[in-house]
């Protein structure tokens, strides 16, 4: 089990999102929903989490 990389968060990873101006992270679906709305970030389930990511 991942852990999401946001600081400060041990909910498990479910989403993986690419963000053109830094790394790529693995993060859960709470930060996922905040972070995806900014531009150019395009968010991608992780194998086996598919059901948690609309």
């Amino acid at each position: 089990m991942t852990e999401c990389a946001e600081e400060n968060c041990a909910e498990r990873a479910a989403v993986r999102l690419h963000v053109p101006w830094d790394t790529d992270r693995d993060v859960c679906v709470a930060h996922a929903r905040a972070l995806v709305q900014r531009d150019g970030v395009v968010a991608e389930p992780l194998p086996g989490h598919e059901a948690e990511w609309p």
